[in-house]
């Protein structure tokens, strides 16, 4: 790129995980004239192979490159939230809150003080920016990868700074790119569902949470086992109950007097409705309502037609589903979608 042009170029700091999807996004910018900064955040102590990956594609780039270290941020933001939200009972999704607290809000803090114009991530997701409209976040290309879901908190403020390079296209697309960018990725591992944890859920709030036992009961009140602590359950949860003469599924939790309660009758799970609270509209002007909607009540659900209206005198909202959903549980996002648009979100209670 010539001189003139290099100094004109929009500054971009694009967050580098060490993975193939930042990688090609950081690849993306450089080649659509952008003036590139590479930084990997630093959030916990199984980071080290990421860095020294994401480094790597730096250095074949031709990019300045930096570790901004967020270790305190994320343990106390994220990983205490979702010990803190589990031991409620609750089921947390500590993505989206690292989404709007780290990567989509300390990062782009940092960035304004590298003097950047926007700051970028691996996202399979889409933005649309029309001149004078709120900007609207879509879901991604590859309808397999789309992450739109777990971006639902993010505001108009933030969307203004975001650039989503990978959004428009396949994963398979991005491996192809990978290879003609020469970029090193045969056999790097796909990245666990939750970074911090490297075990499984149930191991890791074992390491962090106490026991504390307590009854299981059938949804008419009869006492059947015993559990060791409402944390390690989800509503829906069929393995691990360690109940005789099942399959008995997890059906509620109550609180107050620790009892899990369960359900040998699949079709108690169902619910036509939930109510959601910490609401957040990605125009940031409340939609106009009753509105009807798709709604997608965890990760990989199929979203389900819904109609949301809000609950008079109070900041919760009420979403009535066409059909019976299956395992509505609290603490869990749910997300609502205007075809291929996401139109906000919140956390179901």
């Amino acid at each position: 790129m010539d001189e003139d042009r290099r100094k004109n170029a929009q500054k971009v700091v694009i967050a580098m995980s060490g993975g193939v999807d930042s990688s090609v996004a950081a690849a993306l910018l450089k080649r659509d004239g952008f003036d590139v900064i590479g930084v990997f955040m630093k959030l916990n102590k199984f980071s080290s192979e990421s860095e020294v990956r994401a480094r790597k594609v730096a250095k074949i780039l031709k990019i300045p490159f930096y570790v901004l270290n967020f270790e305190k941020e994320f343990k106390k933001r994220i990983v205490d939230y979702f010990l803190k939200e589990s031991k409620l009972g609750f089921t947390p999704n500590p993505c989206v809150v690292c989404n709007k607290e780290i990567k989509f809000g300390l990062l782009l803090e940092k960035a304004f003080k590298f003097d950047a114009d926007f700051i970028a991530t691996g996202h399979y997701t889409r933005l649309v920016k029309i001149k004078d409209r709120p900007i609207k976040l879509y879901k991604g290309k590859d309808k397999e990868k789309d992450q739109s879901y777990f971006l639902w908190k993010l505001n108009q403020k933030q969307l203004k700074h975001i650039l989503f390079p990978v959004g428009n296209y396949t994963r398979s697309e991005v491996e192809r790119l990978a290879k003609k960018f020469r970029l090193p990725f045969g056999g790097v591992k796909k990245s666990q569902e939750i970074c911090f944890i490297t075990s499984t859920v149930e191991d890791f709030l074992r390491r962090h949470l106490k026991s504390k036992e307590g009854r299981i009961v059938t949804k008419e009140g009869k006492t059947i086992g015993k559990h060791q602590g409402l944390w390690f359950y989800t509503i829906g949860q069929r393995k691990g109950i360690g109940l005789p003469q099942g399959p008995y599924y997890v059906l509620d939790k109550d609180l107050k007097k620790n009892t899990l309660i369960v359900t040998k009758n699949e079709k108690d799970l169902y619910k036509k409705e939930l109510i959601a609270k910490n609401v957040n509209w990605i125009a940031e002007k409340a939609a106009k309502l009753p509105l009807k909607i798709q709604a997608k009540i965890r990760y990989r659900h199929k979203a389900a037609t819904a109609v949301i209206t809000k609950i008079l005198h109070s900041t919760f909202y009420i979403l009535k589903f066409s059909r019976p959903q299956r395992a509505i549980t609290p603490g869990q996002s749910v997300v609502f979608y205007r075809g291929q648009e996401v139109v906000g979100g919140g956390i179901i209670c």
